[in-house]
This record gives C-alpha cells, structure tokens and sequence, in this order.
C-alpha cells in the first residue's frame, strides 16, 4: 500500500498596506533606526487598520490561496487558524473565516502555541491528511500583534508587525509533504514571554488597563538565549535524524524572530546564508505568519523535491523544526 504523506499544494500571504519604519518609531518612542536594525534587524513593519482583524488579513490571504490552486472554499474539509491574536475571545477564527470565505463544509478550530503555533498546526493538519479522513485542510497562520503591542515600551514595540499567510495540505503518494517534525514545549518559559491580563486568572478590569498589563511582556535577553539554544538544537536534530548534510538542504524557513537567532541556527545547520530566508527586515515579527510569508515571499524560487527545514520559537515556551520536501 503506498504511504500517504501531507503536501503543501498552494501558498499565499498578506500584509497590511500601512508601513511603520523604524524612523516612525523613533517619533513615538525613545529609539533610533541604528539601534533596532543591530539588535533585531528590523527596518520596518506592516500595522493593520483599526477596527480590522486577524480573519480579515486571512480572508485576503485564502481567497488568493483558492484562485491561485483553482478550487472553491466549500472544497476546504478543515481549517487549523494558528494565532496568539484572534478576532475573539470566542468564537474561533477558525469559524469566522469559515464564515467570511463561504467555507460551508468545512469545521476548525484555532491553534494557540505562540510563534511555533504555524508549525504546530502543519503537524496536526499534516495527521489529519495521513488518516485518509480528508483531502484539503488549510493551515492558517496570522496575527494582529499591534493590537497587543504597548507602543510606549521600546524593547517589544520594535520587534512586532501584522500579518497572515496560509498553506493548503493535500494527500502525495510521491514521498513529498511532511517528513519528519521535533516539536517541544517547556511552560516554564511561561514567567518570560506572556501577556498577564485577559486570562481567566487575570481578567480584564480597571486595574489591569490602567497597569498596562494587556500587552506582550518579555525579558528579552532570557527568551533569546533559550531561542538560540531551542531552534539550533531542534533544527540540527532534524538534520541528523534524516541523514541530511548541509549540501542537502535547499532552504532554512526560520521563524523571523530575531536575525542573530536566525544566523545562530543557520551557523549550527552549517548553512550558508544564500540558504535562509529572510523577510524580518521589512515584516519583523508577525507571529505566526512569519513561516507562511516566508514560502509565499520564495515560492517561485521553490523547486519540486527541494529539502525544507522550518524552524521556530514562541512564548510557552514552544519551539521546533519540521522537514519537508516541497511538492511542486
């Protein structure tokens, strides 16, 4: 019997058309271009629109998803919505795309796991085409992290933009799709990178507008060293568990987190930089669009069979690497 394996059969993305530069933030806020771009190498980011949210960014990036693979939403059997910023509290983004794009015959959920949760949902998306039960599960990927960002907190203002982008899986019987995955969480990491309010510890009050505690916190150099470590380790292993040299491998797809971290897996993967995409000078970090920008920015330089490690870190902690093979 021929192994059924989860390829990606279409890409598409989406940011918004507002830029903030680094030269806008230092309007706003005690910074300089200078220093962002040597700390992050961030020069600019997209901001969505007040009263838009993260769906609206995905229903811009599925139906380019749709008419580029030649389908209709009612075709979609799932939709996996990773994202650490939805519409609401409940219902699902899931469902309120579902909604918005006409996908009737599909059902969803959303995938919370921070910065690897795009990487998550490929998995579970991945299992999902694996056990014959469906033929197209959408993976989207996307956040509106302005809408969590304290503007007036320069360590965490700088790094963060909006965007979404979104991979169709469907059945290969050549050996393409998904390979192999290493996908690790540590919720000790939790005390360095969280949101304190809005939960259902820390529900929202007075008390918790006015602290300002409504926004990403981060101790930046403690979630950098664990990222370093955390992509480096995961994105090695993934190599050395499949046999893979650095000759290999077509293409690194890090998450856009930091360009020291995505220089510190590339170096540990033994990778040249020609081999490693990069879109966080002019997205920064978009959560979990960064991975789907990435393939939709390089799709056509993408070749049938080429080796693709994607690699990630997030708050949780949540971190990993998946190897695929592209399909088309």
């Amino acid at each position: 019997m021929t192994k059924i394996t989860a390829a990606i059969t279409a890409v598409n993305g989406y940011v918004p058309p507002k830029v903030l530069t680094n030269k806008d933030l230092e309007k706003m806020v005690d910074t300089n271009d200078e220093w962002i771009v040597s700390r992050t190498g961030i020069k600019e980011r997209r901001i969505l629109a007040e009263g838009l949210g993260t769906s609206d960014m995905a229903v811009e990036a599925v139906n380019g998803l749709l008419k580029k693979r030649g389908i209709n939403a009612t075709d979609i059997d799932l939709i996996i919505f990773c994202t650490v910023t939805p519409d609401m509290v409940f219902p699902s983004s899931a469902c309120i795309l579902a909604d918005k794009i006409g996908a009737t015959n599909a059902f969803g959920y959303d995938l919370g796991a921070a910065c690897s949760g795009f990487l998550f949902g490929l998995e579970t998306g991945s299992r999902f085409i694996q056990s014959g039960a469906y033929k197209k599960v959408l993976v989207v990927g996307g956040d509106k992290m302005s809408s969590i960002i304290d503007y007036t907190e320069r360590n965490t203002c700088v790094i963060f933009g909006d965007g979404c982008g979104c991979v169709l899986l469907e059945p290969n019987e050549e050996g393409l799709g998904l390979v192999d995955s290493v996908l690790k969480v540590d919720g000790s990491g939790r005390h360095f990178l969280h949101q304190k309010a809005g939960g259902s510890i820390k529900p929202a009050s007075h008390e918790t507008v006015d602290a300002r505690e409504h926004f990403v916190y981060q101790e930046g150099q403690t979630v950098f060293k664990f990222a370093v470590r955390g992509m480096a380790d995961v994105s090695a292993e993934i190599m050395e568990r499949n046999n893979l040299t650095a000759d290999d491998v077509a293409w690194l797809v890090p998450h856009q987190a930091n360009l020291r971290i995505i220089d510190a897996t590339a170096n540990r993967m033994g990778l040249d930089k020609e081999k490693v995409m990069i879109n966080i000078d002019h997205f920064g970090n978009t959560t979990n669009g960064t991975l789907p920008l990435l393939l939709w920015e390089w799709e056509n330089k993408l070749k049938k069979g080429d080796n693709l490690v994607l690699a990630a870190f997030g708050g949780g902690f949540t971190w990993g690497a998946i190897y695929l093979k592209w399909a088309y």
